[in-house]
């Protein structure tokens, strides 16, 4: 029971973490950006991209523990 949970929540955290990343503003101008001046690269990031960031993190970190979890077969 608690497998089948847990099997859930891991699937919608894998599902959410993708639409976090995806919403993510792109940081640079890919491969390009590289030899051109880097005075835009290292901007401080907003209030809702540092919000995003930490939600983005949270999801990552419930995704992972749940796959260690599910996948070392504690629970059974």
């Amino acid at each position: 029971m608690i497998t089948s949970i847990l099997t859930w929540v891991w699937a919608a955290s894998g599902v959410l973490l993708i639409l976090l990343v995806l919403l993510h503003s792109p940081k640079g101008d890919g491969m390009g950006g590289l030899a051109a001046s880097g005075s835009t690269m290292f901007t401080s990031a907003s209030s809702a991209e540092a919000t995003l960031n930490r939600v983005t993190w949270i999801f990552l970190a419930i995704f992972l523990s749940l796959a260690i979890i599910l996948s070392a077969g504690w629970l059974s």
